[in-house]
């Protein structure tokens, strides 16, 4: 996880909701108005399960409401086609029935962006891997994990060239397969939020989707600041980042564990079964949400080695990995405060 950082103070911009008890989902805050007329106008609502926010600035309040609503609008929609739980959505049709008949164009987008990465990954990321979600959160309701024999028995059903799709239809090509969109849907909502942002005319503005994107900075004279979360101490680690126009994603075992230690968690090698071994937290920058989103997702799989490779050959991409011992290590072009 990523957390925003106000200069000058230690809140986190997730923590809003905590610090001000008008940060409430549905509601915008307006700030003072700087020596340029402008005011930092904060939204919150709630969309994949979390709570979304929008920081930007302008000095037309009309304006700047509008803009929140037309970003908060986007992110709505890429949850409601890609949710893995909502009846209505486009992802559990297809995973009920194994076809899907018109796909939205949001989602032929993300399948495509899922298949060129899985590609570049040589499998890492995989979007079929939602049987073994299945497998480890059934085992989690009945007290323990998985024994090899179901993880084996669900891997069968991972492969994401089983996996096709065309303008017409979305087909899962053998029985008992399922997607799960959770580890790049988000970026793409930042994307598309951040498109509408500046559809309003907004120069400056910082989107929290899950993810995070921004334009511009904090005042004009201030960046946007980020700062990474320490993966044990949950606490957002000393050293922020500023933000330089990329996309920020973040991916660590942290968010869902179904073992105390960590070592089983919501990401999951396709190859295995099972949780990569090696690393906490990947944080990656990269030129849009989804490409963010969803490399910080296979880059926990790979592992070190191989994903700072990867990063060094990707054109305006970086990364800061974290191992399950705390060492850290990140690409050149990461940047600093």
């Amino acid at each position: 996880m990523v957390a925003s950082v106000g200069l000058g103070t230690a809140a986190l911009a997730a923590g809003w909701k905590i610090i001000d008890n008008h940060a409430l989902p549905g509601t915008v805050l307006r700030g003072s108005p700087g020596e340029s007329g402008e005011r930092l106008y904060r939204g919150f609502d709630l969309a994949f399960g979390t709570t979304i926010s929008v920081q930007l600035l302008h000095d037309d309040e009309r304006q700047a409401n509008l803009a929140i609503e037309d970003a908060f609008a986007e992110a709505k929609k890429v949850d409601a086609v890609m949710s893995i739980h909502r009846k209505a959505s486009q992802v559990f049709t297809l995973n009920a029935g194994g076809t899907l008949e018109r796909p939205h164009p949001y989602l032929l987008t993300v399948l495509k962006a899922a298949r060129d990465l899985s590609v570049l990954t040589d499998g890492a990321f995989d979007v079929t891997v939602q049987p073994l979600w299945r497998t480890y959160e059934q085992a989690e309701k009945e007290g323990g994990l998985p024994n090899d024999a179901r993880i084996d028995h669900a891997r069968a059903f991972v492969g994401w060239q089983h996996l096709a799709f065309d303008g017409k239809r979305v087909q899962l090509l053998h029985p008992g397969m399922a997607i799960t969109l959770n580890g790049i849907a988000q970026g793409f909502a930042t994307d598309l939020a951040l498109a509408r942002v500046r559809e309003r005319g907004i120069g400056h503005a910082l989107l929290d989707t899950g993810e995070y994107g921004a334009i511009g900075s904090r005042d004009h004279s201030r960046p946007w600041l980020l700062a990474v979360q320490d993966p044990r101490k949950r606490e957002p680690m000393p050293q922020a980042f500023r933000m330089d126009g990329r996309c920020v994603a973040t991916s660590g075992d942290y968010e869902t564990h179904f073992s105390a230690d960590y070592a089983q968690h919501h990401i999951f090698d396709p190859r295995t079964g099972k949780s990569p071994s090696e690393l906490a937290s990947v944080t990656v920058l990269a030129p849009t949400g989804i490409i963010a989103d969803g490399l910080s997702t296979a880059l926990m799989v790979m592992g070190k080695a191989k994903a700072m490779k990867l990063v060094a050959s990707l054109e305006n991409v970086d990364a800061m990995l974290i191992d399950k011992a705390g060492a850290r290590w990140q690409s050149p072009g990461f940047p600093s405060a």
